[in-house]
């Protein structure tokens, strides 16, 4: 299916408003993370998976007096509790988390005494049996939790980097983990922008956005080693603007509907998903933009770079098929 007959967008005439906006969005997350970092000790806001600390999702028969709760919170001497409800009003649900305990049986402590208030104040229509969900995290496996997800991004990236590296050539493998660094980049950026936190399934997330901005990537790839091999005389820019937009129908079908499929579960999916879905909403589209805008203008810099030192060697195209 085509959405497009034979497109012919200057995809890197517009190389500099792409990187005008990439450095935007960038600067605009780092300044931000650096904030964070000064004022809160982390770059963005971590769940209780990685700062640890108890987290108590309260599921109410009626709908819950904030300040209610609160009070009965401080009666049972539980300091510095954040409180707020969640999901639609419907669902009459509440979040309450605790500070980060640095003494591991502190963390269970408070759950028991946030579960013993509510029962005292709530005692018509609260069971703890069975309207709680309670998340409990100790900080210092708060701390490997955070190490390990860290570890998992960097590893994903180094493993993309050295499969290019075989597939292709070392310059599209650098090209393209760049790209990816910039989409993980500019979605963590918007989680510090918008105050979201960010928990072990947004890192799924962003693990999940590296592999898929990386296989869009290798589309736009593929498509340009094709087309050395066919035209080797035929401008590098010409070259890369019509391998793009030779692929821009199956960028549309794919990414559109998958982006179509997340949005949906950022608008239905609830509080508990929101970021991850969040994390898949503008991972997409970034990931996407960035194979266009990122990728592979950079075969093109690379390219014009070696020919201004004069070791103009063209990039590697496809070997033709056997048989």
């Amino acid at each position: 299916m085509e959405f497009f007959h034979n497109p012919r967008v200057n995809w890197l005439g517009w190389k500099w408003y792409f990187l005008a906006f990439s450095m935007i969005f960038s600067a605009a997350g780092i300044v931000k993370m650096s904030w964070n970092w000064s004022h809160i000790g982390s770059p963005v806001p971590l769940g209780v998976d990685f700062r640890g600390g108890t987290q108590v999702d309260v599921q109410f028969a009626q709908p819950p007096d904030i300040n209610a709760i609160r009070h009965a919170i401080d009666l049972a001497g539980v300091r510095d509790a954040s409180i707020q409800t969640f999901g639609s009003a419907a669902d009459h649900q509440v979040l309450i988390s605790l500070p980060e305990q640095t003494n591991e049986a502190a963390l269970d402590v408070g759950r028991q005494e946030i579960e013993s208030a509510l029962q005292a104040h709530y005692n018509n229509y609260f069971n703890p049996n069975t309207g709680v969900k309670v998340d409990v995290v100790g900080p210092t496996v708060g701390r490997q939790l955070e190490k390990q997800a860290t570890l998992a991004t960097l590893y994903s990236m180094l493993g993309m980097l050295v499969y290019l590296w075989f597939r292709f050539q070392l310059i599209y493998g650098v090209a393209a983990v760049i790209a990816c660094f910039h989409d993980t980049l500019i979605t963590v950026g918007a989680f510090a922008l918008t105050g979201r936190e960010i928990s072990l399934t947004v890192i799924a997330a962003i693990l999940t956005l590296v592999g898929y901005s990386m296989n869009d990537t290798i589309v736009v790839f593929d498509r340009i080693r094709e087309n050395l091999r066919i035209s080797r005389r035929e401008p590098l820019t010409d070259l890369v603007n019509r391998s793009i937009n030779q692929t821009l129908s199956r960028t549309v079908l794919t990414s559109g509907l998958t982006f179509l499929t997340v949005l949906s579960l950022f608008i239905f999916g609830g509080q508990v998903l929101n970021g991850f879905s969040f994390a898949l909403v503008v991972g997409i589209l970034i990931g996407t933009y960035s194979s266009i805008a990122i990728a592979a203008p950079m075969l093109v810099a690379w390219q014009e770079r070696r020919a201004k030192k004069g070791r103009a060697a063209a990039l590697p195209a496809a070997r033709r098929s056997k048989g």
